[in-house]
């Protein structure tokens, strides 16, 4: 399941396109944070620390403590909902910081890793991996960072559904269970020969 990283932030006194790239040049990066049962209000955060953060996460969507300098609520649970990069340095621009309870349902994008060979790859089968990531809905303290497809039994020809997927306690989805996550196909080459086979 998640762990809540601390991130320190403090608020974000001015706005508007000027401020922000001149946060940008010392190293900050603006934000908000927004929540159903909360004004929007402007942060701001060290650009280093949080991309820092980011790297070590397998998700978007991950849970921060964000300790909030200057702020009457001090300490706040948020979820990283959106980040905005530079499109040609990478660099982050802004941020989208979504306030939640621990006592509420939320919901994400969460990654789903392939692991192991499948049977049908060491025949020349090819792995077509469909769906990379599925929204689960859940509270804050199961989120899980990532979900795990074991798929060393796949044959040439089979596949994995989403009604396939191992989901921690407390975790659900909505997606159709029917949706193909990964399969593994026949070689081409197979393929075209069978189908020379045929016409002939």
């Amino acid at each position: 399941m998640s762990s809540h990283q601390t991130l320190k932030a403090n608020k974000r006194e001015t706005s508007g396109t000027t401020a922000s790239k001149r946060l940008r040049r010392e190293g900050i990066v603006p934000a908000v944070i927004y929540g159903s049962q909360q004004r929007t209000y402007a942060v701001q955060v060290d650009a280093k620390e949080f991309s820092e953060l980011l790297r070590q996460q397998s998700s978007d969507n991950f849970l921060i403590n964000l300790e909030i300098e200057g702020a009457q609520e001090k300490s706040k649970l948020v979820m990283v909902q959106a980040v905005e990069h530079n499109p040609l340095s990478g660099a982050v621009t802004h941020i989208d910081f979504h306030a939640v309870k621990e006592d509420e349902t939320i919901h994400a994008n969460i990654p789903i890793e392939l692991q192991g060979t499948p049977a049908g790859a060491k025949e020349g089968g090819l792995v077509e991996h469909q769906i990379h990531s599925i929204e689960v809905f859940c509270r804050p303290a199961d989120l899980p960072e990532k979900l795990e497809m074991d798929i060393t039994s796949l044959g040439l020809g089979q596949s994995l559904h989403v009604r396939d997927l191992v989901l921690p306690k407390g975790v659900e989805t909505h997606m159709d269970g029917d949706v193909v996550v990964v399969i593994v196909t026949e070689p081409r080459v197979a393929v075209a020969a069978e189908g020379t086979e045929a016409s002939a």
